[in-house]
């Protein structure tokens, strides 16, 4: 906005500038905003976006991860079964599931903020109203709504894709991973302390407060550059720019901004096309894959702690053992957690930031998919691993490598989804690819919660075989985009 004649105009008033559709004269220098990205570098700008984009990633991970702190307590207060338990986290990501596609289109036709903001506001609303619940029933219900609220907040990813320079991304993107470690040790913090004293209703309300103080910072967020240009606002997009330059010290390339040809945004079939299909396809499963994964070690994480799932209960009883008690055999067995297993749960949830550095070499020297094979190869090892036999301490540290890895599969490919696709249909790719993830992460519950509970080494199997499914998926990816700048157009 520092070029603008009113320097206090703000993001909103930028969106509403429009062009139409002028052509530079004739013999004049023009530029596209991907050029202008390049050419503006690296700065304050992007330091400001990162931690602010970053913190509603520390919101998404505490709305996300209260489940795996809250089950336990909910399954006392409703004496809930198991198949009762993984139905919350089931419909968690059911909500997520149908409004990502929902507001992927909507993002892609209406623009990134304001679709970000929305889900912020929904996403705070229904946390709140979630620690009135006064039943199993509306409790699951509100937490669907809290799950389509947090599927909005993969439009901030997209914001930081859209701005950042080529050489950037690869190193960037996966630091936001310290946002979302953050949030989880923030959320288990929380909930070691408020969930035995004042109960989980109030970690709830306390969980919900970072996301409400977000709305406020919002009005700095501005809207993609790129974003304006594929509607044919160049205006706000060039004052966009124009500000980002101002804020790096840096300058602008010479000439007009130019506008690529008009395509028609956010429409499904685009990414059936021919050119994207194959892509898209692998993109779905790689996704389902590494949500089911990922959300599998969360939630087998909390039921090792609550059931005692690990080596000891996995062997025969000896004849001189005492009774086993009527209470441990219930199907509403309950059980909260204590002060070891909430350490246990931040040492392994620390995990998922030990391979960050190995990741980020990974995607910029061997590229998005061979990086993602590999840490996909590892992670299905790691699932078989912790069939061994081991003490309280080797169990803890397979857990630990395994959030590593999940963590890193994470990373990868949300980069490679958000770089894959030209801006006319990213946000859609993201939000139906965040959808395929959800399915992923709603049969993840009923394997290591319910599954789990009757046949260990089966869930471990099956854990470990979708793993390698998208190891090969991930291998035979047929675009590579390792320094390949972002496409604007189809």
């Amino acid at each position: 906005m520092a070029t603008a004649p009113k320097e206090a105009a703000n993001t909103i008033a930028l969106e509403e500038i429009h062009t139409e559709g002028l052509e530079p004269p004739k013999g004049q220098k023009t530029f596209t905003v991907e050029e202008a990205v390049e050419t503006i570098g690296f700065g304050r700008f992007h330091i400001a976006l990162f931690l602010i984009m970053g913190s509603t990633v520390v919101a998404e991970a505490m709305e996300i991860m209260l489940i795996a702190v809250v089950s336990p307590l909910i399954r006392c207060e409703w004496q809930l079964q198991d198949w009762q338990v993984a139905l919350v986290t089931t419909m968690v990501f059911f909500g997520y599931m149908v409004f990502s596609i929902v507001l992927g289109l909507l993002a892609d036709r209406y623009g990134r903020w304001k679709i970000l903001l929305l889900s912020f506001l929904w996403g705070a609303y229904f946390s709140l109203l979630t620690s009135f619940a006064p039943s199993y029933i509306w409790f699951v219900f509100l937490r669907t709504m809290v799950g389509g609220g947090v599927s909005g907040h993969a439009q901030g990813l997209i914001i930081k894709t859209e701005f950042l320079p080529t050489k950037y991304r690869g190193y960037m993107l996966p630091l936001s991973q310290v946002f979302w470690l953050a949030g989880s040790l923030l959320i288990i913090g929380l909930a070691s302390v408020v969930n035995p004293t004042i109960g989980w209703r109030w970690l709830i309300r306390i969980a919900s407060i970072p996301g409400i103080i977000l709305i406020m910072v919002f009005k700095f967020i501005p809207e993609s550059a790129r974003y304006n240009v594929s509607t044919g606002n160049n205006a706000a997009a060039l004052a966009t720019l124009q500000r980002i330059a101002k804020m790096n010290r840096a300058t602008m390339p010479e000439g007009a901004l130019q506008e690529p040809p008009k395509e028609r945004r956010g429409r499904f079939k685009d990414l059936l096309h021919p050119k994207y299909l194959r892509t898209t396809l692998q993109i779905w499963i790689i996704w389902l894959g590494i949500a089911f994964a990922y959300y599998g070690v969360i939630l087998a994480s909390a039921e090792l702690l609550e059931r005692d799932l690990g080596c000891t209960s996995r062997t025969p009883p000896s004849e001189n053992a005492g009774p086993v008690s009527e209470e441990s055999r219930s199907p509403c067995y309950c059980h909260p957690f204590g002060p070891s297993a909430y350490r246990t749960m931040i040492i392994s949830t620390a995990g998922e930031i030990a391979l960050n550095p190995l990741n980020i070499l990974g995607i910029n020297f061997l590229g998005r998919r061979l990086s993602l094979c590999i840490t996909m190869g590892c992670t299905a090892l790691f699932f078989l691993l912790l069939n061994v036999c081991t003490s309280s301490a080797g169990m803890t540290g397979f857990l630990f490598m395994l959030r590593a890895l999940v963590s890193a599969n994470f990373n990868t490919i949300y980069i490679y989804t958000a770089e894959v696709y030209p801006t006319t249909m990213r946000a859609l790719g993201m939000g139906t690819s965040g959808s395929l993830c959800r399915v992923g992460a709603m049969v993840a519950p009923f394997i290591s919660q319910v599954l789990m509970s009757a046949s260990f080494l089966g869930a471990l199997c099956l854990f470990s075989s979708v793993c390698v499914v998208c190891a090969i998926s991930a291998f035979t990816l047929p675009i590579e985009t390792k320094g390949r700048a972002l496409q604007q157009v189809k």
